[in-house]
Protein backbone atom coordinates (compact mmCIF):
# COMPACT_ATOMS: atom_id res chain seq x y z
CA UNK A 1 0.00 0.00 0.00
CA UNK A 2 1.40 3.47 -0.85
CA UNK A 3 2.20 5.92 2.44
CA UNK A 4 0.24 8.71 2.36
CA UNK A 5 2.98 11.64 0.94
CA UNK A 6 2.79 15.42 2.61
CA UNK A 7 4.69 18.77 2.02
CA UNK A 8 4.92 20.43 5.55
CA UNK A 9 4.48 23.77 5.63
CA UNK A 10 7.75 24.52 7.35
CA UNK A 11 9.46 22.63 4.48
CA UNK A 12 7.84 25.11 1.97
CA UNK A 13 10.38 27.82 1.11
CA UNK A 14 7.98 30.55 1.77
CA UNK A 15 6.21 29.42 4.43
CA UNK A 16 2.51 31.07 4.10
CA UNK A 17 3.20 29.96 0.15
CA UNK A 18 -0.36 27.70 -0.90
CA UNK A 19 0.95 24.97 -3.18
CA UNK A 20 -0.22 25.17 -7.28
CA UNK A 21 -3.14 22.45 -6.58
CA UNK A 22 -5.06 24.68 -4.32
CA UNK A 23 -4.69 27.92 -5.77
CA UNK A 24 -8.38 29.49 -7.88
CA UNK A 25 -9.01 32.07 -9.67
CA UNK A 26 -10.64 35.28 -7.87
CA UNK A 27 -14.88 35.42 -8.80
CA UNK A 28 -15.33 38.00 -11.67
CA UNK A 29 -17.87 36.22 -13.65
CA UNK A 30 -21.48 38.04 -14.60
CA UNK A 31 -23.05 34.52 -13.32
CA UNK A 32 -21.33 35.14 -9.94
CA UNK A 33 -22.66 38.49 -9.47
CA UNK A 34 -25.90 37.44 -10.30
CA UNK A 35 -25.52 34.88 -7.66
CA UNK A 36 -24.77 37.41 -4.93
CA UNK A 37 -27.53 39.90 -5.88
CA UNK A 38 -30.10 36.93 -5.67
CA UNK A 39 -28.80 36.23 -2.13
CA UNK A 40 -28.78 39.58 -0.80
CA UNK A 41 -32.11 40.27 -2.37
CA UNK A 42 -33.31 37.53 -0.45
CA UNK A 43 -31.84 38.32 2.83
CA UNK A 44 -30.39 35.46 2.94
CA UNK A 45 -26.60 33.92 4.27
CA UNK A 46 -24.19 30.92 2.39
CA UNK A 47 -21.82 29.32 3.87
CA UNK A 48 -19.80 29.75 0.54
CA UNK A 49 -19.34 33.32 1.87
CA UNK A 50 -19.07 32.88 5.47
CA UNK A 51 -16.52 29.95 5.42
CA UNK A 52 -14.85 31.28 2.46
CA UNK A 53 -15.01 28.65 0.49
CA UNK A 54 -12.33 28.61 -2.40
CA UNK A 55 -14.73 26.80 -4.44
CA UNK A 56 -17.49 30.09 -4.71
CA UNK A 57 -16.02 31.59 -8.05
CA UNK A 58 -16.73 28.15 -9.72
CA UNK A 59 -19.75 27.67 -8.04
CA UNK A 60 -21.94 30.59 -8.29
CA UNK A 61 -21.10 31.13 -11.63
CA UNK A 62 -22.81 27.85 -11.98
CA UNK A 63 -25.85 29.27 -9.65
CA UNK A 64 -24.67 26.21 -7.13
CA UNK A 65 -24.81 27.78 -3.59
CA UNK A 66 -25.07 26.37 -0.04
CA UNK A 67 -27.79 28.63 1.85
CA UNK A 68 -26.35 28.83 5.11
CA UNK A 69 -30.08 29.01 7.59
CA UNK A 70 -30.63 30.29 11.17
CA UNK A 71 -28.64 33.28 10.30
CA UNK A 72 -24.71 33.99 9.86
CA UNK A 73 -23.34 33.86 13.67
CA UNK A 74 -22.52 30.75 15.58
CA UNK A 75 -22.65 30.34 19.49
CA UNK A 76 -19.74 28.14 19.31
CA UNK A 77 -16.35 28.75 18.27
CA UNK A 78 -14.44 26.16 16.72
CA UNK A 79 -11.30 26.48 15.96
CA UNK A 80 -11.05 25.58 11.97
CA UNK A 81 -14.43 27.43 11.21
CA UNK A 82 -14.05 31.52 9.40
CA UNK A 83 -17.87 31.77 10.40
CA UNK A 84 -18.30 34.72 13.20
CA UNK A 85 -19.21 34.04 16.87
CA UNK A 86 -21.80 35.68 18.96
CA UNK A 87 -25.31 35.64 20.08
CA UNK A 88 -27.39 34.87 16.88
CA UNK A 89 -30.28 37.30 16.20
CA UNK A 90 -33.74 35.98 16.38
CA UNK A 91 -35.03 33.05 13.14
CA UNK A 92 -36.25 34.70 10.53
CA UNK A 93 -39.88 33.65 9.92
CA UNK A 94 -39.71 34.49 6.27
CA UNK A 95 -36.38 32.54 5.68
CA UNK A 96 -37.94 29.31 4.71
CA UNK A 97 -39.93 30.78 1.84
CA UNK A 98 -36.60 33.05 0.67
CA UNK A 99 -35.05 29.86 0.26
CA UNK A 100 -37.48 28.07 -1.54
CA UNK A 101 -37.67 31.46 -3.88
CA UNK A 102 -34.46 31.38 -4.69
CA UNK A 103 -34.21 27.97 -5.27
CA UNK A 104 -36.78 28.26 -7.58
CA UNK A 105 -35.28 31.70 -9.24
CA UNK A 106 -32.25 29.79 -10.09
CA UNK A 107 -33.51 26.92 -11.36
CA UNK A 108 -31.80 24.45 -9.20
CA UNK A 109 -32.35 20.71 -9.48
CA UNK A 110 -30.54 20.06 -6.41
CA UNK A 111 -29.90 22.62 -3.50
CA UNK A 112 -28.22 22.45 0.12
CA UNK A 113 -28.97 23.65 3.23
CA UNK A 114 -26.85 24.05 6.18
CA UNK A 115 -26.66 26.10 9.27
CA UNK A 116 -24.63 28.12 11.92
CA UNK A 117 -24.57 26.21 15.87
CA UNK A 118 -27.57 27.49 17.26
CA UNK A 119 -27.16 26.28 20.79
CA UNK A 120 -29.46 29.18 21.92
CA UNK A 121 -32.56 27.66 20.44
CA UNK A 122 -34.36 24.75 22.56
CA UNK A 123 -34.43 22.32 19.60
CA UNK A 124 -31.41 23.82 17.85
CA UNK A 125 -32.54 24.91 14.85
CA UNK A 126 -33.90 21.99 13.87
CA UNK A 127 -37.60 23.01 13.35
CA UNK A 128 -36.00 25.56 11.04
CA UNK A 129 -34.72 23.04 8.89
CA UNK A 130 -38.35 20.80 8.69
CA UNK A 131 -40.09 24.59 7.57
CA UNK A 132 -37.36 24.94 4.97
CA UNK A 133 -37.39 21.70 3.52
CA UNK A 134 -41.34 21.61 3.75
CA UNK A 135 -41.09 25.24 1.81
CA UNK A 136 -39.03 23.59 -0.86
CA UNK A 137 -40.92 20.44 -1.54
CA UNK A 138 -44.25 23.01 -2.28
CA UNK A 139 -42.43 25.37 -4.32
CA UNK A 140 -40.35 23.33 -6.40
CA UNK A 141 -41.01 19.49 -5.47
CA UNK A 142 -38.63 18.41 -8.41
CA UNK A 143 -35.56 19.84 -6.77
CA UNK A 144 -33.87 17.50 -4.35
CA UNK A 145 -32.67 18.45 -1.04
CA UNK A 146 -29.41 18.05 0.70
CA UNK A 147 -29.24 19.29 4.47
CA UNK A 148 -25.70 19.88 6.65
CA UNK A 149 -26.51 19.87 10.09
CA UNK A 150 -24.97 20.78 13.33
CA UNK A 151 -24.61 18.79 15.87
CA UNK A 152 -27.95 19.54 17.60
CA UNK A 153 -26.06 19.32 21.30
CA UNK A 154 -28.23 17.47 23.50
CA UNK A 155 -30.90 17.65 21.38
CA UNK A 156 -30.01 15.51 18.82
CA UNK A 157 -32.52 12.68 19.71
CA UNK A 158 -35.47 14.94 18.93
CA UNK A 159 -34.20 16.91 16.39
CA UNK A 160 -33.00 14.23 14.11
CA UNK A 161 -36.32 12.25 14.21
CA UNK A 162 -38.23 15.49 12.91
CA UNK A 163 -35.78 16.53 10.30
CA UNK A 164 -35.91 12.81 9.15
CA UNK A 165 -39.83 12.46 9.23
CA UNK A 166 -39.54 16.05 6.71
CA UNK A 167 -37.14 13.73 4.43
CA UNK A 168 -34.61 15.13 3.13
CA UNK A 169 -32.88 13.00 0.08
CA UNK A 170 -29.44 13.40 2.10
CA UNK A 171 -28.61 14.06 5.67
CA UNK A 172 -25.04 15.47 6.24
CA UNK A 173 -23.71 16.22 9.18
CA UNK A 174 -19.69 16.94 9.13
CA UNK A 175 -16.99 14.80 11.42
CA UNK A 176 -14.62 17.27 10.24
CA UNK A 177 -10.99 15.67 12.02
CA UNK A 178 -10.30 12.62 13.79
CA UNK A 179 -10.93 11.55 17.30
CA UNK A 180 -7.37 13.06 18.96
CA UNK A 181 -8.23 16.74 17.31
CA UNK A 182 -11.46 17.02 18.79
CA UNK A 183 -10.59 18.80 22.03
CA UNK A 184 -8.63 21.50 20.35
CA UNK A 185 -10.07 21.82 16.32
CA UNK A 186 -13.74 21.20 17.69
CA UNK A 187 -13.99 21.49 21.36
CA UNK A 188 -18.04 21.98 21.61
CA UNK A 189 -18.39 18.89 19.66
CA UNK A 190 -17.88 15.15 20.73
CA UNK A 191 -16.74 12.25 17.87
CA UNK A 192 -19.17 9.80 19.07
CA UNK A 193 -21.94 11.84 19.71
CA UNK A 194 -21.56 12.87 15.69
CA UNK A 195 -21.50 9.28 14.59
CA UNK A 196 -24.45 8.37 16.69
CA UNK A 197 -26.48 11.24 15.00
CA UNK A 198 -25.51 9.74 11.89
CA UNK A 199 -26.03 6.16 12.70
CA UNK A 200 -29.78 7.71 14.08
CA UNK A 201 -30.79 8.69 10.94
CA UNK A 202 -30.42 5.41 9.33
CA UNK A 203 -32.24 3.91 11.88
CA UNK A 204 -35.02 6.23 11.66
CA UNK A 205 -35.35 5.83 7.25
CA UNK A 206 -32.63 3.65 5.96
CA UNK A 207 -33.32 5.25 2.36
CA UNK A 208 -32.45 8.58 3.29
CA UNK A 209 -28.55 9.45 2.20
CA UNK A 210 -26.13 9.90 5.00
CA UNK A 211 -23.13 11.80 4.41
CA UNK A 212 -20.13 13.11 6.24
CA UNK A 213 -16.86 14.62 5.53
CA UNK A 214 -13.24 15.56 7.44
CA UNK A 215 -10.80 17.94 6.47
CA UNK A 216 -7.04 16.73 5.94
CA UNK A 217 -3.91 18.75 7.05
CA UNK A 218 -4.54 19.40 10.04
CA UNK A 219 -1.93 16.76 11.81
CA UNK A 220 -3.98 13.69 11.73
CA UNK A 221 -1.92 10.24 10.93
CA UNK A 222 -2.77 8.33 7.93
CA UNK A 223 -3.86 5.40 10.25
CA UNK A 224 -6.43 7.61 12.16
CA UNK A 225 -7.72 8.86 8.80
CA UNK A 226 -8.33 5.08 8.43
CA UNK A 227 -9.87 4.23 11.66
CA UNK A 228 -12.65 7.53 10.97
CA UNK A 229 -13.78 5.51 7.68
CA UNK A 230 -14.34 2.72 9.54
CA UNK A 231 -16.32 4.35 12.13
CA UNK A 232 -18.37 6.10 9.26
CA UNK A 233 -19.15 2.74 7.48
CA UNK A 234 -20.46 1.04 11.13
CA UNK A 235 -22.51 3.90 11.40
CA UNK A 236 -23.84 2.94 7.50
CA UNK A 237 -23.04 6.04 5.93
CA UNK A 238 -23.11 6.39 2.29
CA UNK A 239 -20.80 8.88 1.58
CA UNK A 240 -17.75 10.72 2.33
CA UNK A 241 -15.97 14.12 1.41
CA UNK A 242 -12.45 14.83 1.94
CA UNK A 243 -10.65 18.19 1.65
CA UNK A 244 -7.56 20.14 2.33
CA UNK A 245 -8.22 22.35 5.48
CA UNK A 246 -7.24 25.70 4.71
CA UNK A 247 -6.64 28.36 7.37
CA UNK A 248 -9.00 31.27 7.44
CA UNK A 249 -6.73 33.97 9.71
CA UNK A 250 -3.83 33.71 11.55
CA UNK A 251 -6.20 33.32 15.12
CA UNK A 252 -7.16 29.88 13.14
CA UNK A 253 -5.54 26.41 13.61
CA UNK A 254 -2.56 26.12 11.25
CA UNK A 255 -1.97 24.15 8.66
CA UNK A 256 0.03 21.31 9.55
CA UNK A 257 0.34 19.42 6.10
CA UNK A 258 -0.22 20.39 2.78
CA UNK A 259 -1.64 17.00 1.70
CA UNK A 260 -1.06 15.96 -2.21
CA UNK A 261 -3.67 15.40 -4.67
CA UNK A 262 -1.51 11.62 -4.85
CA UNK A 263 -2.48 11.21 -1.56
CA UNK A 264 -6.42 12.32 -1.45
CA UNK A 265 -5.94 9.51 -4.45
CA UNK A 266 -4.60 7.29 -2.06
CA UNK A 267 -7.18 7.50 0.17
CA UNK A 268 -10.11 7.66 -2.11
CA UNK A 269 -9.14 4.10 -2.90
CA UNK A 270 -9.10 2.87 0.65
CA UNK A 271 -12.72 4.64 1.05
CA UNK A 272 -13.85 3.03 -1.64
CA UNK A 273 -12.85 -0.59 -0.99
CA UNK A 274 -14.12 -0.06 2.41
CA UNK A 275 -17.56 0.31 0.64
CA UNK A 276 -18.73 4.28 0.29
CA UNK A 277 -21.61 4.41 -2.56
CA UNK A 278 -19.80 7.86 -2.79
CA UNK A 279 -16.30 9.09 -2.27
CA UNK A 280 -14.92 12.58 -2.59
CA UNK A 281 -11.62 13.27 -2.00
CA UNK A 282 -8.91 16.28 -3.29
CA UNK A 283 -7.57 19.47 -1.79
CA UNK A 284 -10.47 21.34 -2.74
CA UNK A 285 -13.35 19.16 -1.95
CA UNK A 286 -15.90 20.64 0.37
CA UNK A 287 -19.17 19.35 1.59
CA UNK A 288 -20.77 20.89 -1.08
CA UNK A 289 -18.98 21.05 -3.89
CA UNK A 290 -20.56 19.04 -7.17
CA UNK A 291 -22.89 17.81 -4.67
CA UNK A 292 -25.44 17.44 -7.38
CA UNK A 293 -23.57 15.37 -9.44
CA UNK A 294 -22.87 13.35 -7.07
CA UNK A 295 -25.94 12.81 -5.58
CA UNK A 296 -26.87 11.32 -8.74
CA UNK A 297 -24.04 9.30 -9.17
CA UNK A 298 -24.22 7.84 -4.88
CA UNK A 299 -27.87 7.15 -6.31
CA UNK A 300 -26.93 5.27 -9.35
CA UNK A 301 -24.69 3.32 -7.44
CA UNK A 302 -27.32 2.51 -5.04
CA UNK A 303 -29.45 1.02 -7.85
CA UNK A 304 -26.95 -0.98 -8.96
CA UNK A 305 -25.90 -2.08 -5.97
CA UNK A 306 -29.57 -3.28 -4.84
CA UNK A 307 -30.41 -4.52 -8.56
CA UNK A 308 -27.08 -7.00 -8.13
CA UNK A 309 -28.88 -8.17 -4.61
CA UNK A 310 -31.56 -8.73 -6.30
CA UNK A 311 -30.27 -10.78 -9.24
CA UNK A 312 -27.90 -12.75 -6.43
CA UNK A 313 -31.23 -13.58 -4.36
CA UNK A 314 -32.97 -14.90 -7.25
CA UNK A 315 -29.67 -16.79 -8.21
CA UNK A 316 -29.93 -18.47 -4.82
CA UNK A 317 -33.57 -19.25 -5.03
CA UNK A 318 -32.96 -21.18 -8.60
CA UNK A 319 -30.36 -23.40 -7.49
Amino acid sequence: MNEVTRISPEAQPQRQRKPDWIRVKAPTSAGFAETRRLMRAKNLATVCEEAACPNIGECWTKKHATVMILGDTCTRACAFCNVKTGMPRAVDKLEPQHVAEAAAQMGLSHIVITSVDRDDLPDGGASQFVKVIQALREMTPDTTIEILTPDFRNKADAAVESIVAARPDVYNHNLETVPRLYPTIRPGARYYASLRLLESVKRHDPSIFTKSGIMLGLGEERLEVHQVMDDMRSADIDFLTMGQYLQPTPRHAKVMDFVTPEAFGAYAAIARAKGFLQVASSPLTRSSYHAGEDFEQMRAAREAKLAKAAQASENNAAS
